[in-house]
């Protein structure tokens, strides 16, 4: 593993790696989704693996919840309609 790969991130570079705003970060840490370093002074820090693994997780949430979705008849629109 070489240095570029440990490298820690700030909020704000893990924000602009998963796509998120600083707010959003704080969000999905709040929820217990990431865990994030501390720096002595509290600042949080956030590994490149850590985010990745967030990403991997969030598309297998993702790619379930579209499935169940899309487990239905496919009639929806046109049942509501007809009501």
């Amino acid at each position: 593993m070489n240095k570029q790969e440990r490298r820690l991130l700030t909020a704000k570079e893990a924000g602009k790696y998963l796509g998120v705003s600083v707010v959003t970060l704080y969000r999905i840490e709040k929820m217990g989704v990431l865990l994030p370093y501390r720096t002595p002074g509290g600042h949080r820090r956030y590994s490149i693996e850590m985010l990745e693994e967030y990403l991997e997780n969030s598309r297998e949430y993702s790619a379930a919840s579209r499935s169940t979705l899309g487990s239905g008849s496919g009639n929806d629109d046109q049942e509501a309609r007809q009501c």
